[in-house]
C-alpha cells in the first residue's frame, strides 16, 4: 500500500513526495528490523526460536523479521492454550514475546506512520483537497498512534506480579490524553511545512538532536553494546519529537514538565510562524480556527494526563489498599516482578525494564536485580 501511494504521487507529478514517502518507509523498517535482530542475538537460547541463525538473518534482511516474530508469538500462544505442564513458564515467555512485539510496533508507529501522517496532512493542506480515503486514513492513523502507546503501556504492566490492570475508564483517559497531545503537534508541523517545506528539514534534525542529547544524558542502557544503544537512543529521540516517552528511572514529574514545556513553546512558535507567513485568503480561513483550537486541545491533553496520574492510575488503587506496584513516578519497596522459573529464561533486557521503564525505587530495584543476578550466576 505504501508503494502504491508513492507510485500515485510520482504519477501525479510529485516525485519528491514519492521519494520522501519511500524513504520514511525504508528508514523505519530498517531500524525496526535491526532492533529485532539485535534483540534476538542477545536473548538467551531458551528464548530464541528454533530456527537457524542464517534464516533469521535472511528474514530480517528481507524486512520480514517483525512478521516472523508475530507468527512465532502465535505459535507460543497456541501452545500456552493447550499446555498442561510448565504452563506458567510458557505464559511468561508469551508475555516477554508480546512486549518485544509491542515495542517494535511502537517504533514502527513513530518512525514510519507518524511522519507519513504528517506528510499526508501536509499534502492535503498544500493541495487544499482531500479524498474520502485520505480523510479516513488520517483519522485511523491518529487513533492508531495513540493506541500503540496504550498497548505499550499495558504490555509493560504484564511484568508486574499481583498488578492492577488498567480499568476501561483508565484506558480511555490514557488513550485520549495521548491523542490530544499528539494531534496538535502533527498539525503545527504540517502547517509549518506548507509555507516552509525546507524549514522542516532544518527544524526536525535540530529538535531530534536536542532530544537525542537529552536521552543520552539520562544514561540509557537498554541494548547489549554501545553501538546498538545509539540506535535505540536515536529512535527514542524520534518518538520524543512527537510524544512523551520515559527512558530513565525515578520520578518523571520534573522531566515531564521540562519536556512538555519545550514542546509547547516549540509548537507555539511553529504555529505563530505559519500565522505570520500565511497569505490572507478565504480559501484557508478555516485553518485559523483549527490552529486556535490546537492550544486548548494540547492543554486538555495535559489536564487529562494529570487526571489519570492523580485519580485513575492503578497505583492509586494500590495505595488505597496499602500495596506496592509499579508507577510512572517512582515505586516503593516490595514491588514484585514476573521472573521466569527456568534460569535460562532470565535476560538483561527484562532487568533493564524492571529498573528503568517501570521506575522502581532504589531498594526495590536492588531486590529485583539481586535475584536476577543470583539466577544468572547459577547459569
Amino acid at each position: 500500500m505504501d508503494g502504491w501511494v508513492a507510485a500515485e504521487y510520482a504519477r501525479r507529478g510529485h516525485p519528491g513526495w514519492a521519494a520522501l514517502s519511500l524513504s520514511l518507509l525504508a528508514a523505519a523498517s530498517a531500524a525496526a528490523q535491526a532492533c529485532s535482530w539485535l534483540w534476538l542475538r542477545s536473548d538467551p537460547p531458551a528464548l530464541r526460536p528454533a530456527v537457524p541463525a542464517l534464516l533469521l538473518a535472511a528474514l530480517h534482511l528481507l524486512q520480514l523479521g517483525f512478521f516472523f516474530r508475530c507468527l512465532y508469538a502465535l505459535k507460543v500462544g497456541w501452545r500456552v492454550c493447550w499446555a498442561k505442564a510448565e504452563e506458567e513458564d510458557e505464559q511468561r515467555h508469551m508475555a516477554f514475546l508480546s512486549h518485544d512485539i509491542s515495542m517494535l510496533r511502537l517504533f514502527e508507529t513513530f518512525l514510519e506512520n507518524t511522519p507519513q501522517l504528517t506528510l499526508l496532512l501536509y499534502i492535503i493542506l498544500r493541495t487544499n483537497k482531500a479524498e474520502l480515503s485520505q480523510g479516513l486514513g488520517m483519522v485511523t492513523a491518529f487513533l492508531c498512534v495513540s493506541w500503540s502507546l496504550l498497548d505499550y503501556h499495558q504490555s509493560l504492566r504484564s511484568f508486574v506480579q499481583d498488578k492492577y490492570e488498567l480499568s476501561l475508564r483508565s484506558s480511555i483517559v490514557y488513550f485520549l490524553w495521548n491523542l490530544f497531545l499528539i494531534c496538535p503537534r502533527i498539525l503545527v508541523v504540517a502547517l509549518f511545512a506548507v509555507l516552509w517545506p525546507y524549514g522542516v528539514a532544518v527544524h526536525f534534525p535540530l529538535v531530534w538532536l536536542a532530544m537525542f542529547l537529552w536521552v543520552s544524558l539520562q544514561g540509557t542502557d537498554f541494548m547489549e553494546s554501545p553501538g546498538p544503544e545509539q540506535l535505540y537512543r536515536a529512535m527514542v529521540a524520534v518518538i520524543l519529537y512527537f510524544s512523551w516517552f520515559n527512558v530513565a528511572q525515578g520520578r518523571t514529574l520534573y522531566r515531564s514538565i521540562i519536556y512538555h514545556g519545550f514542546i509547547l513553546v516549540d509548537s507555539t512558535l511553529l504555529g505563530l510562524a505559519w500565522f505570520w507567513g500565511r497569505a490572507p485568503s478565504e480559501e484557508h480561513s478555516y485553518l485559523l480556527l483549527v490552529v486556535v483550537a490546537a492550544l486548548p486541545c494540547y492543554l486538555l491533553g495535559l489536564g487529562l494526563r494529570v487526571t489519570y496520574y492523580k485519580w485513575l492510575h492503578p497505583n492509586v488503587q494500590v495505595q488505597k489498599e496499602g500495596r506496592q506496584d509499579e508507577v510512572d513516578a517512582g515505586g516503593e519497596d516490595g514491588t514484585e516482578f514476573r521472573s521466569f522459573l527456568e534460569p535460562d529464561l532470565v535476560n538483561r533486557r527484562m532487568k533493564y525494564l524492571a529498573q528503568t521503564h517501570l521506575s522502581l525505587s532504589q531498594p526495590a530495584q536492588q531486590h529485583v536485580l539481586n535475584g536476577a543476578a543470583a539466577v544468572e550466576s547459577a547459569v
